[in-house]
């Protein structure tokens, strides 16, 4: 047990290059990666399960001791990033599968990953998982709202159907995990240090999956693609720190903010993009899911620099 949570903690550690690896995997053996395709929504759920093990009812405790705060969180990230991709998709000439892609990008919440540079970047590290938390819970209702406002324009959108997705491969493993915390304390603490392997090897299946059944499209346009999603990705951090300059937050609470704005859930658009648009309108979601860890890791570096003595301290009490 103890060399699988080394190798587990090994893993989680080195995520970016893994998804790197097995992106680059998908595309040297599509054949054998696209048959992943139609497991992505299950490769999900069991990821989103893996989250419902660790949240804690302190997570949620933010939400009430520091509601302004979290607030800020949860608005920037539904505000900023469906707004810049929508932007982006009106200034940079792109298929209408991409462009519906990236905005479903936009849409979705938080990451997991954004918690883990959090901590690394020296920045409120509660306020983050509470952000990433809230987020997660209200996308069933604020994603599939916000892509029909934004996307129908170039695919069709079937709203209710994504609500009914986003339910049951977010919500329902979620509650699953938190129940299993509640009914089986000790099974859960024992799988807990083998979680980030679990998770890691969901989204590196995932991101491998979309990239083999999108080859062809990426060889086309996998270029530009690729300079929308790192715009997308390196504007939110920088409106996420300045949305939250500007809300008074201290600069613990910044970085948080910055790190939760730029790293979406892009598993989640993977699977959305999938199974309602087309493969290539997944691929923006693929892309980001390599591009924002390596990313993040960069980012966090540099904040972590930032007024170190300051940057440990909460954000507001």
């Amino acid at each position: 047990m103890n060399a699988l949570a080394r190798l587990s903690g090994f893993v989680g550690k080195t995520f970016a290059l893994w998804v790197l690896l097995f992106a680059v995997l998908g595309f040297l053996l599509p054949e054998t990666f696209r048959q992943l395709t139609p497991w992505i929504v299950t490769l999900l759920g069991i990821i989103m399960f893996g989250m419902g093990l660790t949240i804690s009812a302190r997570d949620f405790g933010e939400v009430l001791r520091r509601p302004l705060d979290v607030g800020v969180g949860v608005a920037s990230q539904f505000i900023i990033m469906p707004l810049l991709a929508v932007a982006l998709t009106h200034i940079i000439p792109m298929p209408p599968e991409v462009a519906a892609g990236v905005i479903l990008v936009g849409c979705c919440p938080g990451g997991t990953s954004s918690n883990v540079m959090t901590y690394l970047a020296k920045g409120d590290t509660a306020l983050s998982v509470a952000c990433t938390s809230v987020t997660t819970l209200m996308a069933p209702v604020v994603t599939p709202f916000l892509v029909l406002m934004f996307a129908r324009e170039y695919l069709p959108v079937d709203a209710w159907a994504m609500f009914q997705s986003i339910v049951k491969v977010v919500l329902l493993p979620l509650a699953l995990g938190l129940l299993a915390q509640r009914l089986v304390p000790g099974v859960v603490r024992a799988a807990i240090p083998a979680l980030p392997l679990v998770s890691v090897t969901g989204i590196v299946l995932i991101v491998a999956a979309v990239v083999g059944a999108s080859k062809g499209a990426i060889v086309q346009s996998g270029l530009m693609i690729f300079a929308v999603v790192v715009l997308h990705n390196l504007l939110g951090y920088l409106i996420g720190y300045l949305a939250a300059r500007a809300a008074g937050l201290e600069l613990a609470g910044r970085k948080a903010i910055a790190i939760e704005v730029g790293m979406q859930n892009s598993g989640l658009a993977a699977a959305l993009a999938a199974t309602y648009f087309s493969p290539l309108a997944a691929v923006p979601a693929a892309i980001f899911s390599v591009w924002h860890n390596i990313s993040g890791a960069i980012v966090a570096s540099i904040l972590a620099r930032m007024g170190q003595d300051e940057g440990t301290r909460p954000a507001r009490r």
